[in-house]
Formats: C-alpha cells, structure tokens, sequence
C-alpha cells in the first residue's frame, strides 16, 4: 500500500469559540480543538493563524490539542489587521501569510479550516483556497452529539465534545448545472452591458465580459476612456442598471459633464454649498455627491475638473467624507464613483492639468472603449437598433429596402468612412434618413442613402483654415512631417506671410547667421528651406 501523504491544517483561532481555561472547557465544543478530535482525520501539522494579543489562549489550545492528539504538531504564526470585519485588511493579512508560506504539495495534504473567525475571515480564506494561493480543500467543522464513552478528556475522563467536520470540492467544474447557471449569468450580465445588443467584435466582447466581472465584484472607482461618441456614458448607466439589477446598490445615477461647469458652480455643483457661500449663493444645495449617496455617480470629461475640485473629490473617493462651499461640518456620502475621459490623463497629469493622486486613485479599474471604425462588425446591428429608437421616439415605424441598406452598409463598413464622432455619427445619420423616409413613403431607400453618404462624406473631409497653416498647404502630408518641422515651418510661413517681401522674410529669420556671410542672400536660403517641402514663396503668401 502507497504511505499516506502527511495532512497539515490552517486555521484561525477563534478567540471566541475556542477561549476557555477551566475544566468546563472540555464539555463544550471548540472548534480547533475539535478538528483535532476527528477519528478519521490525522493531522500532522496545525498551522495556528492568531494576533499577537491572542498568545495566551494560542498557549492553551496548543496544549490542549497536544492532549487529544498527540501525533499533531502545532505551529503559530502571527498575523496583524486592525479591524477583523475590514475586508482589505483581512485578505491582505491572510494572502501575506499564503505568499509567505512554503508550500510542499508534492510531499503534503493541505487543508483550510474555515469555521472560526468573523465572516470576513471566513470569505477570505475561501477566496485564497478557490484561487490556489492557498493550496489545499477545505475543512468545515460543527457541533454534534457525543457519541460515546471514547468522547472523554483524556485526563479524568470528563464528557468531551468533538463535533463533525465536512470536507468541501471547490471544484465547480465537476457540477454541470451550477456551471451553465454561472455561464448563464455571465452572459445576462454582459447583454445588460451592452444594453441587449450581442456585439460581433471580438475584442470588445472580450471588454464588456472583463467589465462584467469588475462592476459585480468591486464598488472602486471606473475609469472609462475612448474618443467622443464611443458610448461611455451609456456604458456607465448600464454598469449601474447591472448592479442595481444584482442588489449590490440601492441609489440612484447621478451623472455630471464636468466640461459643462467652471469655478464656483463646479464645486456647487459636486459638493453643494451653503446659503451666502459666494455670489449668487442665494439658497442652500446639496450637490451630486450627497444625491449619489449609496449609488453611482458617473463624472464624464473630469479631466476639465478644476484643481481646487480634484482635490476635494479625493477626498470624498477616499474618506466617504467632504466640506459643502461655505460649509463647516463634513458631509458623509457613501457612492461609486464611475469617470469619463475622452483625454490622456496621464499626458494631463504631466502637463499639471490633472492630480497625480486622483490619477492613481481612479485609475485601478480603466477600460478604453474602441471607437466605431473599431468595431465596424458592430455598425449593422446598431443600425437596427437606431431605427426601433426612432419608432419610439417618433411613434412611427420606418423600413430600409435591401439595396438601400447594402448600399449604407458598404459605405459604412469601407476603410474611408472615418465616423469621427463614433456611435453620434451613426445615430444622427440614421435619425435623418428616418426622418425623411416618415414624410414620405415610410422607407428609406437608394436616393436618401445616396444624399446621407454625401452628407457624412463632406462632415468628414478634413477643415483647412488659416489658423491650421500647415494642413492648408500640405494636406494629409503634413502627417509625416516630424513635429520639430511642424513647429518651425508654422512659424516661417507666419513670418513670410507678415513681410512686405521674399527678401525682408529672409532678413528677419536669418538675422543673426547672416552676420558671419560675407554675402547674405537671405532670399535664396529660404526659398531652397521651402523647397525642402516642395512649398514656395507664392504658394505661402497666397491670399485665402
């Protein structure tokens, strides 16, 4: 017969359940005491997890279990955490101990003993075992009858209780049912997200599975990204339905476009204020952020947030905690915070716009959303989902014939079709051939999307003004101009264009240089600099 691997047991002490030092200990259950007790399970190692201030009892129950069991050796270990029922703090104290722990499972049996400490013990040790930082199954003991003269304390023979232990498979994979059940929620979720509409894209499905997961385990903030019209804000509204739908909030949305409020009524608007706090000030409010208590408030564009207001919100993210203008008691708030950005916060914060601490703060959980031209499988389905908009909306029903819809659908789907407003785009484009197609016959057909493909076609040709010199002169060529020669021929063609003459441009971009020449010709050097970019002289000083 095979030798039987050594079984070694983890477990917290409970300093509840397992304390007791006189002879009545023994006729009551305790439950590390008892694990020890089992006549089918031989532990060979006890890993006691107890603080510091628990030394004493972990001295008795360590002699207490050396006396029921013998063959078992006991090993403290000493982990801290301020608060038992702060779910952080516990899991932290618990992984340090995982990571630091010299796993052997080649040589050894590991179980995990999950019934004493608080519930939030018990979650996390649960956690760290399904996860294998914790190597090993699961042991769950419970009080149970004596059941007979072989329940003695070994030393006088008094009555004992050792209760009953479970093991517990965390192997779901083995039960069908509640995998398919799991599949099946994962996906109701992920439909919620992407409000009923399956995306054909695979990376994107991909991101809204990984955002299920996250809005239904976590209340940190969400960091959304992505151009302008990418459905950020319509993300973040079905993110709340998702976890309002799962009970894991009970208020409302609160949404804010922070683009849309500078100053004073930035900070009013977040925070409130009190009456008189400023000009203008002329009745108490409350703010968004006391609205959003116990919900999810949804700031979009915070990177134009001003400083002073980046601050106070850091506060409030982290302490629950912030001042009303004008204030001078706290207010206490309890929300989720969900932020927008269609900017690079980093580049905001290296340009001091935007706080590296609130960066940090909001940037745990952050999602970029692709725009439209990303996800051109996704144009047709939401091409139906614009015209049932409209139904509602208008309260009349219109249809596409199929060569009209062909035609849209190869427009929309060619790599030229640069849809730079994204999903806005496609909902204005769709909003105005229905428009047109309810004042007449109901469909949209081969003439409207022919006047709808020149519409977008011109909103997106690229502007040429005179502020953007540069794009006027080169065209799409100025992309591969490296910005050092951006920068300097933007400001040679607005030299040129302020002087009277080729020459008098010369002189005054050459200024300096043309002191060590003995003849300067000034300009010749520029035309032969212009000439490098196949520009010149009549051509930068053209009128328009």
């Amino acid at each position: 017969m095979p030798k039987q691997r050594p079984l070694v047991a983890i477990g917290l002490l409970g300093p509840t359940l397992d304390a007791g030092r006189d002879q009545k200990r023994w006729s009551r259950w305790r439950p590390t005491v008892g694990l020890h007790m089992q006549s089918d399970l031989v532990i060979n190692r006890f890993e006691m997890l107890h603080q510091r201030r628990f030394d004493r009892l972990a001295e008795g129950i360590t002699e207490d279990i050396t006396q029921v069991s013998p063959q078992t050796s006991v090993r403290s270990h000493h982990i801290e955490f301020s608060d038992p029922w702060d779910f952080e703090d516990v899991y932290g104290a618990l992984w340090g101990f995982a990571r630091g722990y010299a796993w052997k499972p080649d040589v050894e049996d590991y179980l995990v003993h999950i019934t004493t400490g608080t519930h939030v013990a018990q979650i996390c040790l649960f956690l760290l075992t399904e996860s294998r930082h914790l190597p090993a199954r699961l042991v769950q003991t419970q009080p149970g009858p004596r059941r007979g003269p072989e329940d003695r304390d070994p030393r006088d023979g008094t009555a004992t209780v050792p209760g009953e232990h479970a093991l517990i498979d965390l192997d779901v994979s083995k039960y069908d049912k509640l995998a398919s059940r799991f599949a099946a929620e994962r996906q109701a979720g992920a439909a919620v997200l992407t409000a009923g509409v399956p995306t054909r894209n695979p990376a994107f499905a991909a991101l809204i599975a990984r955002i299920e997961q996250v809005a239904a385990a976590t209340r940190a903030p969400i960091l959304l990204g992505g151009p302008t019209g990418s459905g950020k804000t319509v993300l973040a509204r079905r993110i709340y339905d998702l976890k309002k739908s799962r009970n894991l909030v009970d208020g409302p949305f609160v949404e804010l476009n922070c683009a849309t409020v500078k100053g004073d009524a930035a900070g009013s608007a977040l925070f409130g204020h009190r009456k008189g706090a400023f000009t203008g000030a002329l009745a108490e409010r409350e703010g968004l952020l006391k609205r959003a208590d116990g919900g999810v408030l949804f700031l979009d564009e915070i990177g134009e947030l001003g400083r002073d207001e980046q601050a106070m919100l850091l506060r409030a993210i982290e302490d629950k905690i912030f001042l009303p203008i004008g204030a001078d008691k706290p207010v206490l708030s309890d929300f989720q915070l969900i932020a927008g950005s269609n900017r690079d916060l980093r580049q905001a914060v290296a340009a001091g716009d935007f706080r590296e601490d609130l960066l940090a703060r909001i940037d745990l959980w952050t999602f970029t959303l692709p725009g439209l031209a990303q996800r051109r499988e996704d144009i047709e389905p939401n091409l139906e989902v614009e015209l049932e908009r409209f139904a509602v909306d208008h309260g009349k029903r219109v249809t596409m014939n199929a060569e009209a819809r062909r035609m849209f659908l190869d427009f929309a789907n060619a790599p030229d079709a640069a849809w730079r407003a994204n999903f806005r785009d496609l909902g204005s484009a769709v909003t105005r051939l229905a428009t047109l197609a309810a004042v007449g016959s109901g469909r949209i057909d081969v003439p409207l999307v022919v006047e709808e493909i020149a519409r977008l076609r011109a909103q997106w040709q690229p502007r040429t003004t005179l502020t953007d010199p540069l794009t006027a002169l080169l065209g799409d060529a100025v992309e591969q101009l490296d910005l050092f020669d951006r920068v300097q021929l933007t400001e040679v063609i607005r030299i040129g264009r302020a002087a009277r003459s080729l020459s008098e441009a010369g002189r005054t971009l050459y200024a300096v240089s043309r002191l060590e020449r003995k003849q300067a010709n000034d300009a010749d050097r520029l035309q032969k600099y212009l000439a490098r970019f196949k520009l010149t002289w009549a051509q930068i000083t053209a009128p328009g």
